[in-house]
Parts: structure tokens; sequence; C-alpha cells
């Protein structure tokens, strides 16, 4: 039996983890932990850390689980670039998982990005556009950026350089280089992402929609049953799901 710890209990993912347990019979909750509960005392009584409660918090917390040698599966996002920086130190001590997604359809979207992009070639413009819920308070989502830097990755170009959030005004015609990225928020939209490929005479479009937080937690749960045994290193849901 592998004991679960959830950092972030009362939030909205919080709830779904624990919720989802039940149906995974070789995993317990060991602890739900939140703002001012004591996290140290909690690692003491479990095996795996899932840790959905603020990107703020995450690098404090991977400290800890690293100094305890407890496995961890980050489901936070909007990380600046110390914080990345700070928690990838880490994977030498302690198994990581840590992905912008824990659906199982969205990392098939992501292979399937991955091979459309390589298919396509340059003649097709690239663009992604998400949707979420209104309390949502990072944009773009940290899914759509993981689509956006496969897409770069694929063409050698650094995202930073070509990413463009949203047009306004006399932009001037689209380049072929750029990927667009565009966020919309209302509502309680659970999360919604499209790739589109434009090319010449025919568009592609690859679209996810989760209409459940459930989703995520069980794919969440499940890495945390595969990462309980791994060596130290960081991971992802394609390393999880046997994609790469």
């Amino acid at each position: 039996m592998i004991r679960i710890i959830i950092v972030g209990a009362k939030g909205r993912m919080g709830q779904a983890l624990i919720r989802c347990i039940p149906q995974h019979p070789c995993l317990q909750l060991a602890a739900r932990v939140d703002l001012g509960d004591d996290l140290a005392a909690a690692l003491l009584n479990g095996d795996v850390v899932i840790d959905f409660s603020a990107h703020a918090n995450t690098v404090a917390v991977a400290r800890l689980c690293a100094e305890l040698k407890k496995p961890m599966v980050i489901g936070t996002t909007g990380h600046t670039d110390t914080d990345t920086y700070e928690i990838q130190s880490l994977k030498a001590k302690i198994p990581i998982v840590w992905t912008s997604n824990y659906s199982t359809g969205v990392n098939t979207l992501f292979w399937l990005t991955r091979k459309a992009t390589e298919i396509l070639g340059m003649d097709f413009d690239l663009e992604v556009v998400e949707m979420h819920h209104r309390l949502k308070k990072d944009a773009p989502s940290g899914t759509a950026k993981t689509l956006a830097e496969i897409m770069a990755t694929v063409r050698k170009l650094k995202l930073a350089e070509v990413a463009r959030h949203g047009r306004a005004g006399v932009v001037g015609e689209r380049t072929g280089s750029e990927i667009g990225v565009h966020s919309i928020r209302g509502g309680d939209v659970v999360g919604d992402h499209t790739v589109i490929f434009a090319g010449p005479g025919e568009r592609l479009e690859l679209t996810h929609r989760a209409s459940s937080r459930d989703t995520f937690a069980n794919g969440a749960l499940r890495a945390a049953r595969w990462v309980a045994d791994k060596p130290p290193g960081l991971y992802d849901m394609q390393d999880v799901l046997g994609l790469k």
C-alpha cells in the first residue's frame, strides 16, 4: 500500500484527489495538508507527496521532500524561472514527476502535436488557444505553454523569441516562425486546449476538452503510484504512460 500525502487538500484539485483515491486499491490517503498545517510531521507518515497547492509554495515543499527523501508529484503551474531551476536541482535527491497536465488525453495531445508538427513541416502556421474558468490566476495555462514549447522544439526555435500572446492593432502580416498563444477566461470551464495547424488550402485542429477535474486527479494518482519506487530524477507523464 502506498501512502499519499496531499498538499493543497482544501483546493479544487485537492478535493478531487481525495475523492478519487478510493478508486485506486493500492493507494491510501495518509494526510491532508493545507495552509498552516505541519507538512514535516505529515511527511513522516506517508510515502509520496502530491502538491496541488500554489506555485509559490512548491519550492518549499520540494525542499522538504528532498530532505526527507519522499518522492513527489508536482501539479502546480505558473512557476518563475528561479522556482523551476530550484525544483530541477532537487532531481538528484528524489524522484519527481512534474508536468503541466496529468490528463491521459492531454498527454496524448502532446504526443500528437509533436508528430503533426514534424509531419506538416514549415508550410503550416501554428496557434494554440486555451480556455479556463474565471478563477484561474495564471495565463497562458501550463498546458498551453507545453504545447507551444513542443512545436518550437520540433522547429528548433526558442519559444520566448517566437511566441505571440494575442494580437491588437496594426501588427503587420503574420511571420512564418511565430507561434500564437491565446488565453480565454470565463465561467466554470475546467480546461479546453486546441492546437491549430493552418496551411494553404487546409487546416488541422487537435482539441482536448476536460469536463471533470477527476481526469487530472486520477492521472496524478497514477503518477504517484508509478514514481513511488523510481530512482531520483525528473520525470513527466510521458514517462508514466510509456510514451517516450
